[in-house]
């Protein structure tokens, strides 16, 4: 069946290749796909030795190679080496891989970088100085979750016996390859199959750490791939549960994934596997509900927090100032409060559905996705000009007539709709875990979080509706109320100015510059409407129409303009990649890794006050603290998704890495330059 896909899917990448445009990015013929070094541990290894070789392994974005085992579907990559007459190379043990399910079929994957380790035997006998030339030919397959393409490679790499010398570097480097690479377990497993189940025991201390547990079957015919597994910590041993496959018989090997991307060679035998007593691991459904609690509580409470931002805290304001004049009755009040919230709900779930549904097609993107895009950028700068303006008394908002025909309600859950929209720049304290949980959750559990974070951004303006005792609190209607909304538009003109520079960070100066005429012409338009609001006449249906078609116009052209070049990191800082904290963390340095946007506000609020400040430097200079810094704003995929590996949704992240520890510390994400200097 393997040999049948392998023969479907060529043909099919012939016929994807003669469809495709020739200069398309990504195009089928633009290959290779996988971008593969030989690399050699020691280029003079010792006569009678042994040298490792990697085969450093880099995905394009969007394609992904196979594990030794590929799965339901995909082909094993075929070795063809040629080797120096006596010299031998032992089959190439490969790191934990990666799931992906493509309509029912499990694919054992992998989308990052990776590298698989084959050990080669050098001769004895051979004198220094003798050349072993190493070459070696590979056939493999690369897919993307629509296509796939055979490819091959032609490696070559000289070595000469010598002394079998190593680098720093070079041993850093394979020392964070070797520590992907499964260990073996060193005790006897058992499996069980018998009326449709299949029960695997693995024996495991009951103290040892596990997270993200699962089984990578090895052996052919004993697993269902596409099965879900139960995990459950039983005493000092895991049980695996699953379903069988449709044959196959012996010894049942894998690897056990064990979390943190390590994970553990099982070789089990058949035998008897009583049922585990205890709970699985993977959370059971009251599990996975207490789970989906307590992240909507903590979305629940960022929403709260996000009021007292300044893109939100204006709309708030006018919200109660309108319930301040008091000609609302009780029942009016309420549904004001409830449409208000419905709008805010509404436009928190679509997002996260959005989120969702991008994140399911294979895009790394978080919360405030659509600011890594300029258009969106211009767009929301465009409409925040327009709140500045008309909180300034320049013009009065239009309402359309279905808006009026619902109402306050309808004023009040278009109201709430615009400021669930201009919040997504913001994530507060409690969202990011809040959010990062909704994004391992089912879906209907992801989205009631979302919901959640709606409910704490709408929750003020619903107590006022709700509870008549807080709207006796505010302060008698009067002309200092159109001084207030004046004062009002500053918080709304400094998030306008803060947009401006995100989008000269992202598009440099000429687009931002085009977007300041944008935002010229959008105010005219804006002023004519307003002065024929003052002669008593509507605002005009040319001019709605003019301010929309600048907004489109100005959010389809500012995609055109290049890329600012990327932004230097203050002194003592270096760009984030894996690969500098990996060899970082070789070196036993304490590593202070951070994650960034310029459309952050408590990214950059924490960078002020507590990163960027001198006893801050001075504690990390002292103790020879490394400072890594993931620079997000426009998106990159793979500092998505290793934020999405921790666990949040989007920026900020802050992690410490302690020489020695296997794992990161989270820290919170309001930062205090005490608690950084403590680490």
């Amino acid at each position: 069946m393997r040999v049948l896909h392998y023969l479907f899917v060529t043909v099919l990448a012939f016929f994807a290749a003669s469809a495709a445009h020739a200069d398309a990015p990504g195009a089928i013929g633009d290959g290779p796909h996988l971008a593969i070094r030989l690399v050699a541990e020691s280029t003079t290894p010792t006569g009678g030795s042994t040298v490792t070789l990697a085969l450093d392994t880099r995905p394009e974005p969007g394609w992904h190679g196979y594990w030794q085992n590929p799965g339901d579907a995909g082909f094993p990559a075929k070795l063809d080496w040629s080797l120096p007459k006596g010299a031998t190379a032992d089959a190439p043990v490969y790191p934990v891989p990666e799931r992906l399910l493509v309509a029912g079929l499990m694919n054992y994957v992998f989308e990052k970088p990776y590298a698989p380790l084959v050990t080669l035997h050098v001769p004895a006998g051979l004198a220094a100085g003798t050349a072993l030339p190493v070459k070696l030919h590979m056939s493999y397959l690369v897919c993307t979750q629509t296509v796939c393409v055979p490819e091959s490679a032609d490696l070559a790499i000289d070595l000469t016996v010598g002394t079998g010398a190593v680098t720093a570097e070079t041993r850093a480097r394979f020392d964070a390859w070797r520590r992907a690479i499964p260990k073996p377990i060193g005790s006897a497993a058992t499996f069980q199959s018998a009326n449709g189940a299949l029960r695997i025991a693995v024996p495991y201390p009951a103290g040892a750490p596990l997270a993200d547990a699962y089984f990578y079957p090895l052996s052919t015919g004993l697993v269902d791939y596409a099965a879900a597994q139960t995990i459950t910590r039983d005493g000092d041993r895991i049980v695996i549960a699953t379903k069988p496959g449709a044959g196959g018989s012996g010894a049942l090997t894998g690897v056990l994934a064990i979390g943190g991307g390590q994970g553990l060679v099982v070789s089990a035998k058949p035998g008897a596997v009583a049922a585990a007593s205890a709970a699985p691991t993977e959370a059971p459904a009251n599990g996975a509900l207490l789970a989906a609690l307590i992240a909507f509580g903590g979305a629940m409470l960022g929403g709260l927090i996000l009021n007292i931002m300044p893109c939100v805290f204006p709309i708030l304001s006018l919200k109660a100032l309108s319930l301040a004049r008091g000609h609302l009755d009780e029942r009016s009040a309420r549904h004001e409060a409830l449409a208000y919230t419905a709008g805010v709900v509404a436009v928190c779930v679509a997002l996260g559905a959005i989120i969702l549904g991008l994140r399911a097609g294979g895009s790394a993107v978080g919360w405030a996705f659509q600011l890594q895009d300029p258009r969106a950028i211009v767009v929301l700068l465009l409409l925040v000009v327009a709140l500045s303006l008309n909180l300034g008394g320049l013009f009065e908002i239009p309402t359309p007539r279905f808006v009026n025909a619902a109402g306050g309600a309808g004023g009040a859950f278009m109201t709430g709709a615009l400021a669930a929209f201009i919040a997504t720049p913001c994530t507060g304290p409690f969202m990011g875990a809040a959010l990062g949980a909704a994004l391992v959750l089912p879906w209907y559990a992801a989205l009631a979080v979302f919901a959640g974070l709606g409910i704490g951004l709408a929750l003020p303006f619903l107590a006022l509706g709700f509870v008549p005792g807080l709207r006796k609190l505010l302060p008698r209607p009067g002309a200092w109320m159109e001084t207030f909304r004046r004062i009002l538009s500053i918080p709304m003109w400094l998030t306008g100015i803060a947009l401006a520079w995100v989008l000269g960070r992202q598009i440099g100066v000429n687009g931002l510059a085009a977007g300041m005429v944008a935002a010229l012409a959008v105010a005219l338009l804006l002023w004519w409407g307003g002065l024929r609001q003052r002669k008593g006449k509507p605002f005009g249906v040319a001019a709605l129409i003019a301010i929309l078609a600048v907004a489109g116009f100005s959010g389809a052209s500012i995609a055109r303009f290049h890329a600012a070049p990327a932004a230097v990191a203050s002194v003592g800082e270096e760009a984030f990649s894996e690969t500098k904290l990996a060899q970082l963390r070789a070196a036993n340095r304490p590593v202070f890794a951070y994650f960034t946007a310029d459309w952050c506000l408590t990214c950059k609020v924490n960078e002020k006050a507590a990163i960027e400040t001198d006893a801050t430097r001075a504690a990390f200079a002292k103790k020879n603290v490394a400072v890594l810094v993931g620079d997000w704003t426009n998106g990159d995929a793979a500092l998505g998704r290793f934020i999405e590996a921790h666990n949040r949704a989007g920026v900020p992240l802050y992690l410490y890495y302690a020489p020695g520890a296997a794992e990161p510390q989270v820290l919170p994400q309001v930062l205090t330059s005490g608690m950084l200097a403590a680490l």
